[in-house]
């Protein structure tokens, strides 16, 4: 009778982060800027369909990267668990901070669990207050780790050269039209050379406080994107890489079934 092999927990947990991490440097990245009237968030996504960025309740969005099923199935939850407490409770109620809590018992749940493999995803949760210092950004990794942005925050893809870049240029306060040109520039930007983004393979929205309407998110499209970009030169889009998510996923973008041990379902 052969004997199994004995692996460490801190070499199993090693194996799990060094999966997941591949698997969401394969995406391209989302990067969360914070300007004067809220919150943007701008991902290179030729997908009119399959959204990186999403609205969660009135003043809270989700972004995500990594494979486009699981983190839809986050989404999804979420999105079921706000509306749950702000209807049982009050809208108020219903706050960024506590929905990164959930999604972090979730992922770490799934990241420790030897019976499953680990998500391969990375979420921002963002939330808009009435003046810019109560704006809150959450990004949240694999294993369930939060951690508390400010001014900018990139996840994804070549998240180190483009967070370079922004450190470089970033100032609080800026305008929405300067934030989209800053962040749009971040995305393209590499190592050896620099890319020119085509407004149509750019997915574009805003938390904006300004709003009138209760639910603050909105999406930038067509003309009005093309105009806050101006001028930018020859557009040069990326190939679509290898395993490159939405594409790269093949499974239905369908919410697990309820389970009442799940805090977000």
């Amino acid at each position: 009778m052969s004997m199994p092999f004995y692996v460490s927990p801190e070499q199993l947990m090693k194996d799990r982060a060094d999966y997941a991490r591949k698997g969401i440097s394969r995406g391209r990245s989302v990067v969360a800027v914070q300007f004067a009237d809220g919150i943007l968030f701008v991902s290179e996504n030729p997908s009119q369909a399959l959204h990186k960025v999403s609205e969660i309740y009135d003043r809270i969005a989700f972004a995500a990267v990594g494979r486009y099923n699981e983190f839809e199935n986050l989404r999804i939850a979420g999105v079921r668990l706000a509306d749950m407490r702000g209807y049982a409770y009050d809208r108020r109620d219903v706050t960024g901070r506590g929905l990164a809590n959930a999604y972090a018992q979730t992922l770490g749940t799934i990241f420790s669990s030897g019976g499953e493999k680990p998500y391969e995803v990375e979420i921002f949760v963002a939330e808009i207050g009435d003046r810019p210092d109560l704006d809150q950004l959450y990004r949240l990794t694999y294993d369930g780790q939060v951690a508390d942005e400010h001014g900018y925050a990139v996840m994804g893809g070549a998240a180190d050269v483009v967070a370079g870049y922004l450190k470089e240029r970033y100032t609080e306060g800026s305008s929405l039209t300067a934030a989209v040109r800053l962040a749009a520039a971040a995305l393209g930007h590499s190592d050896t050379e620099d890319r020119v983004i085509p407004p149509g393979h750019l997915e574009v929205a805003v938390l904006d406080r300004t709003r009138s309407q209760p639910r603050k998110f909105q999406r930038i499209v067509g003309e009005a994107l093309t105009e806050l970009l101006g001028e930018r030169g020859t557009e040069t889009p990326n190939p679509t890489a290898e395993g490159e998510e939405p594409e790269a996923s093949d499974e239905s973008p369908v919410a697990p079934p309820a389970d009442p041990s799940d805090p977000l379902t």
